[in-house]
């Protein structure tokens, strides 16, 4: 076991762990599964509390951290929300006005279908896309306008026809959707749909990303995330990660941030981190300090160019 070392400030009451989405997501999970490791490895002296914020598409979350300033007993974790929220709906909330902390990882987005779907690889998924009239193909996603939408959006743009896109309330929902067959196809995170794909439900098609997976560890009776190709060498130039990231209210003290700091980088060192990377297969990338806030400028930039060409920035 690990145990607290003595920091100039240390929580005196339980950590709200704020999620700006619903249960059983990405972003969900990675909450929860911190809350655990630390509560089992005994690396905080006050619990974790993990609090489900997703109303107004995590702008509930977001807007209740912003307004609790110099509270160093919450936290959050971010998904792209972080940057579509604001702009898709023009509420007053920039991740400026939160105190950056650290980058955990990046999350991958894979295309996902039924596993008793006619597709059985992406480009026969494109290649049906393209000749199907408009709107044939339904792509289940969580939220409207947010990033699930917008790699439908990129995914029809190289298509040439319309996809029917299909919002739900959280990325668990959405991989229920598919293996109910209500509909044609995913983007759904690794970790949202990898108990599915493990039970033979449903079939990765490819990752938006461009790079393969590095995870050979089979999970299914035939593949490992890393015989999942990248959709780019299928035909579909489309690529796109998405931050798992920490950030506290505004006007937080330097020795207060410190002590999370700390904290993440005795979670990240444990093999329990390993084995949820691995399982969620995501991009281990982590950044703290000037390195996260240049990161965090240039992916707002990217999400402002992706988002009105979609035609989803609020007027």
């Amino acid at each position: 076991m690990l145990a607290p070392a003595a920091f100039a400030w240390e929580p005196s009451k339980p950590i709200e762990f704020v999620v700006p989405a619903g249960t059983g997501g990405g972003a969900d999970q990675m909450a929860r599964f911190i809350q655990g490791v630390a509560a089992k490895n005994k690396l905080t002296s006050q619990p974790i509390v993990v609090v489900n914020k997703s109303g107004g598409a995590g702008a509930e979350g977001f807007l209740d951290v912003k307004g609790d300033k110099g509270n160093p007993h919450k936290i959050v974790i971010t998904l792209s929300n972080l940057f579509t929220t604001p702009l898709a709906t023009g509420v007053p909330f920039n991740w400026r006005d939160l105190t950056p902390v650290q980058m955990l990882a990046l999350d991958q987005f894979v295309l996902w279908v039924n596993e008793e779907s006619p597709y059985k690889t992406a480009k026969a998924y494109l290649d049906a896309a393209k000749a199907q009239p408009d709107n044939t193909l339904k792509m289940g996603g969580t939220g409207s306008k947010q990033e699930d939408q917008i790699i439908t959006m990129l995914l029809q743009k190289v298509a040439g026809k319309k996809i029917t896109y299909v919002p739900f309330k959280g990325g668990g929902d959405v991989a229920v959707q598919l293996v109910g067959k209500h509909v044609d196809s995913t983007v759904n995170n690794p970790i949202e749909a990898e108990s599915h794909w493990r039970a033979g439900k449903l079939r990765a098609l490819c990752v938006m990303d461009k790079d393969k997976l590095p995870y050979a560890a089979r999970l299914t009776a035939t593949q490992s995330w890393n015989d999942v190709p990248t959709c780019t060498s299928a035909g579909l130039p489309v690529d796109y990660l998405m931050l798992r990231g920490i950030f506290m209210p505004p006007d937080v003290t330097p020795d207060q941030v410190a002590y999370y700091l700390d904290l993440f980088k005795k979670i990240r060192a444990l093999p329990e981190w390993k084995e949820f990377m691995e399982k969620g297969a995501f991009k281990q990338t982590a950044l703290t300090g000037p390195d996260y806030v240049a990161w965090l400028g240039r992916n707002e930039q990217l999400h402002r160019e992706l988002m009105k060409e979609a035609g989803f920035i609020a007027k």
